[in-house]
This record gives structure tokens, sequence and C-alpha cells, in this order.
């Protein structure tokens, strides 16, 4: 049972006081040890005892320093700051100890090469990222043959509540990481499968197969996944790839189609991915025109070449995109969803590829959000997009 309060600020100290001592035997501990020696070196030291105001103004800082992050902990549950309900937090002191006890779901997960602290404060849209009480779908990671990239390759798929015992056929939803990612990025960082299993439950979201591949085609796997020793960096590192992502994509449709109960329907496949994800998703959008009725740009320009600015090989490469777009257009689709936000970096080549999108009369649908490049707006995009599929 969580500790609750009203969403004050004059009652956040007490509530977080009472918290602490009803449910944080550790945090406790802690904080005496803490104090402790500082109030016996006052006690001790002639010099302190003649200095109050020093010692007051040490105390002070160190309290602070040791209650900060559970403070903002219960600030974010109580809803009394407008942060984040998913929060990557590098606690120090208490915050671990409090958001142990006070019932918060914390998880150590990768992003790129550092390791970071998942927090998800309950509520909305907490809740859809996190594990409830319902039916859950199974999340495997197999390996395929890629005959385009000569090897085999690891991806992590995403089967809905009830496929193993049952014999329906489901939509499939490609679902694509960026720079920093692999495989693993969409489960980890993403929640994909607690976003799925939540949106489904609720009757938001079809039932659906989410197969989310490695989109480094110079690695096989995640760090630590194959015989191939690499450190993880932006890029996928420095090992030349065979082919690209684009080219490659046929050998996912084929295994997937192959090995699970999949609709194989243009109304029944989708593709979407964020930011280096977001262009590779329009990308093979184009390159397969009559492939996928649904079609997700996250944080990325759909026309990747307009970030080349006055570049002659970019605008020529460009014109050939935009003829595939129109190939595209008039074999027709359901929805071409493209979304960003107003402070990411590449918002404004965004920006400039719905001008030469608009100029084609191309069929898309915009959603602007606040904030940048980041996990935050991918989750919530991912929770906005999944309810508009297969319809």
């Amino acid at each position: 049972m969580l500790c609750s309060a009203p969403a004050t600020e004059l009652s956040l100290l007490l509530t977080l006081v009472r918290c602490l001592f009803r449910r944080l035997t550790s945090t406790m501990v802690f904080l005496i040890a803490l104090f402790a020696p500082l109030l016996g070196l006052w006690l001790w030291h002639p010099l302190l005892r003649s200095h109050r105001q020093v010692f007051w103004w040490c105390f002070g800082l160190t309290t602070i320093l040791a209650l900060a992050p559970a403070l903002l902990i219960l600030a974010m549950r109580q809803n009394v700051l407008p942060f984040s309900l998913i929060a990557h937090l590098q606690l120090i002191s208490g915050g671990f100890f409090a958001a142990i006890g006070m019932g918060l779901v914390w998880a150590m997960v990768r992003d790129v090469s550092s390791v970071t602290n998942l927090l998800i404060i309950p509520g909305n849209p907490g809740d859809l990222y996190s594990v409830n009480d319902l039916p859950h779908g199974s999340v495997v990671r197999r390996w395929y043959d890629s005959p385009t990239l000569k090897e085999q390759r690891r991806i992590t798929i995403y089967t809905p509540p009830g496929y193993e015992n049952g014999k329906q056929t489901y939509p499939v939803f490609y679902l694509l990481h960026g720079s920093g990612g692999d495989e693993e990025a969409w489960i980890a960082l993403g929640r994909t499968a607690q976003i799925l299993d939540n949106l489904i439950a609720q009757g938001k979201a079809k039932p659906m197969i989410v197969v989310m591949p490695n989109g480094h085609t110079q690695n096989d796997a995640a760090p630590g996944e194959s015989d191939r020793a690499y450190m993880p960096a932006m890029g996928g590192g420095p090992r030349q790839a065979v082919a690209s992502m684009e080219d490659s994509f046929g050998d996912i449709l084929k295994f997937v189609e192959r090995n699970y109960r999949v609709k194989k329907e243009k109304a029944n496949r989708a593709v979407a991915g964020l930011s280096m994800g977001g262009m590779h998703s329009a990308a093979i959008s184009a390159l397969y025109p009559n492939t996928f009725d649904y079609v997700g740009v996250f944080s990325a320009p759909p026309i990747a070449t307009l970030m080349a600015r006055d570049n002659a090989d970019a605008a020529k490469a460009t014109d050939e995109f935009v003829k595939k777009l129109q190939a595209q257009q008039k074999n027709g689709f359901k929805l071409y969803w493209i979304a960003c936000g107003d402070t990411d970096f590449l918002y404004q080549s965004v920006i400039d590829s719905m001008k030469k999108m608009d100029e084609i009369d191309f069929n898309y649908t915009y959603r602007e959000s606040g904030e940048g490049h980041i996990w935050k707006n991918w989750r919530i995009y991912l929770s906005e997009f999944a309810p508009m599929l297969f319809k």
C-alpha cells in the first residue's frame, strides 16, 4: 500500500517523514549513520562548538542532500511538481530507499553505453508503463537468417496475450529503434510490452505482434549477445555494414511471415520508429510502397536528405525520394503519422520535410508535443500511435 496525503506543498515534508518512519527502516539507519558523526564532531570539537552557525549550515546542507531525492520522488507522486510520470534518475542517498518504500517501481536499464535508473510514478501515464494485474503477452529474442547481410541476426518479438494457445492470426507492427539503440531498446527503455499489454486489456489497441529488429546492420545483436566485442555507441559502432537496413528489411518480413501467425495483407502491416528508426520507417515504406497501410515517424524527418544543406547530391536524392512518396501516395495508405517535440534538434528538418510533402499534396497527420529528443516523448508517441492501427 502506498503512503498518501493531499497534494499540497505544505503537507509534502510531513508526508515524507511519515512515510520514512512507517516504511523505510533502511533510510532511517542511513540518516542516523550520516548525522551521528557530524553531531559527535560538533560535541567533541571546540571550534565547531564556538561556531554554531557553521555547524547548522553544514547540518542543513547535509540534510538537503540526503532528503532531496526522496522529496523529489514524493513530489512527483503527489503531482505537486509537473514532472513526467516516468523519470530517469541517478538516485543518491535516501532517494532509492524512498522509492522502494513508497511502493514505486524501480529498475536499471541500459541507454546506449550508460546504465540509468528507471522510476515509474503511479498515475497517468505511469500506470500505462507499469506491469498491472491483467493478461500479459510474451517477449522472445530469436535469431533469423539474413541472406542480404550474410549472417544470422537477433530480433525481439512481442506476441499478445493468448498467442501461444490459439490459432488466431494477428496484424504485425514493425517498431524500429534510434541511433543509440538495438533490438533491446524499445522493450527496455520504451516499455513496449507493458504499453501494449495495458492498451490491449483496456480495449484501446487491437492485439498485435510487435517486431523489434536491430537497425544497425553492421551488428548482429545487442552488446553482450553475440561473439563480437564492441562498445555500444551512437551509430552502432565502427564495423562496416554489408547492406542497409532498408535493403535487408525483406529478410525480416519473410522470417516473420514464415514463423508467426500474421495477417499478410497491407492493411495488417505497420512500421514506425524513433529518430534513425523513424527515417528507416519512412525509407522502408517508400521502398516497399504497397506493403504498409500504417507508417509512424517519431522525432525524425521523413525526407532525411533534407538534413544536408546546400548539397547538390542531397537535392538529387531528395527529388528521387519525393518520387517514391508520390508512388506511395498513389498506392494508398490509411495513416502516415509524424510526431516531434518542439525543442527537438531535428524539429526544423521535420518541418522542412512536411513542407516538401505539402508540395505534392502528400496525406500525413502531424502531432507536435513539447520537449525534445527523449524517451518520454517516444513512449507517449507509441501509446498514441498503437491505438490507431489496424482499424
